[in-house]
């Protein structure tokens, strides 16, 4: 492509001179060759031919260049300088690497507060700057430093059992999904690759109308521990319970959760099998919050599961209070074409304030817990977690698995090495 467009270049250049000097008659020879050769339209033909080599003044703003292999680098001075790029990669790195969407709607806030707990220092002009940047400019700023690691997680989620009859399918005309209470459930499994043996699982639990998110470890699948995990992050809840939304598994469809539900007067209902985004809310989270947060290894001991739920007490603080999430508001289809539309990136917080349905005093709570809470000591607590966390996968024993094939399947058997 670069070849024929310099081919062009080097015809215009020649015929120029000859479209200039000719007669009128000569003229309209030469550009129907031109044209022929070049392909171009007779309007652009003919502007080629009588400005090759010249600038055009367009307007007050804009110049144009007839030739494109004459170009000049743009001058314009650099608003955003090298104090600029190092705050915000500060405010970026402790926002864990979040998008500009994200970051610009909080930013102005979020520099108040580690001001006030002296995380925090920049120069006014600095200052200025950061308040006033636009989302854009930030990706545009931090693309050198972006880096973006893609893994895959395996379901494990196995049927439940005939309960499934006596829990309807959730339909969003049943659920006012405006008001906080409303949430959707599921697990994450631990395993690190290796589904044999019993491993922690995250109970992830997620308000559809807030994103408010609580995650607690658990040791096992097992239908007890999940149920009382639920009851526990209930508490933490900052509003009522409404309405709970699970997947398929056994690990909800089971009596102590449906009599549970109908003795607290909660609607429970249950997604399609094989249906994944009809827990669109909670799955997204299962990557955010803590596929993010404590990534893909095996954890299947004691000391790990109080470690993973020591960090989710710090990350229910930090992801709730000072990570802003953005919910769409519409989606339109025209042929293969799809246009989303999010509202304005706002933290949870900032979603349960700004909700009519929940009450002042709960409100007071949460502005009294904003007041002590520092985001820079957080984000370095959970790190020190994370740490803690990954030395405990570093060194465990690793583990040998030995395929056996069994009828139609492969079994495996999980066995230490000495």
């Amino acid at each position: 492509m670069r070849l024929k467009m310099k081919a062009r270049q080097e015809v215009t250049a020649v015929t120029a001179g000859q479209y200039r000097g000719a007669s009128k008659k000569g003229k309209g020879v030469i550009l129907e060759q031109f044209m022929s050769t070049t392909g171009y339209s007779r309007w652009y033909a003919r502007f080629v031919l009588r400005h090759q080599g010249r600038r055009v003044q367009a307007d007050k703003h804009r110049t144009l260049l007839a030739v494109s292999g004459s170009r000049r680098a743009r001058k314009r001075r650099r608003i955003y300088d090298e104090k600029v790029v190092a705050a915000l990669l500060k405010l970026w790195r402790l926002m864990d690497y979040i998008c500009g969407k994200r970051l610009q709607p909080v930013l102005t806030e979020l520099v108040v507060v580690l001001e006030r707990h002296h995380e925090f220092s920049c120069d006014q002009e600095t200052r200025a700057k950061l308040l006033r940047i636009s989302a854009a400019t930030i990706d545009r700023l931090l693309k050198p430093e972006r880096r973006k690691h893609e893994l895959r997680g395996r379901s494990r989620t196995k049927p439940g059992t005939l309960l499934k009859q006596q829990i309807p399918i959730r339909t969003f005309a049943e659920w006012d999904e405006q008001q906080p209470g409303f949430v959707e459930v599921d697990l994450v499994g631990h395993d690190g690759g290796v589904a044999a043996g019993d491993y922690c699982q995250t109970l992830d639990l997620t308000d559809v109308a807030t994103t408010w998110t609580e995650t607690m470890a658990v040791r096992n699948k097992a239908q007890a521990w999940v149920f009382e995990a639920l009851k526990t992050l209930r508490k933490n809840l900052p509003f009522p319970l409404r309405g709970l939304d699970s997947d398929n598994g056994s690990e909800f469809i089971n009596d102590y959760l449906l009599a549970y539900c109908r003795g607290e007067k909660l609607t429970f209902t249950r997604s399609r099998p094989y249906r994944k985004n009809d827990n669109c809310f909670v799955e997204q989270k299962n990557y955010s919050i803590v596929r993010r947060a404590v990534g893909y290894q095996r954890y299947d001991t004691e000391a790990q599961l109080h470690l993973l739920n020591e960090l989710y007490a710090r990350l229910r603080l930090y992801s709730n209070f000072f990570q802003p999430t953005m919910k769409l508001k519409s989606k339109v289809r025209v042929g293969s074409r799809v246009t989303k539309r999010y509202d304005r990136a706002q933290t949870p917080y900032q979603r349960v304030l700004a909700s009519p349905q929940v009450t002042k005093s709960k409100k007071e709570l949460l502005r009294a817990k904003y007041e002590t809470l520092n985001p820079a000591a957080l984000k370095r607590k959970i790190t020190g977690l994370q740490e803690r966390l990954l030395k405990t996968t570093c060194s465990a024993k690793p583990l040998r698995v030995r395929p056996r094939q069994c009828a139609n399947h492969f079994l495996y058997d999980q066995q230490a090495t000495n």
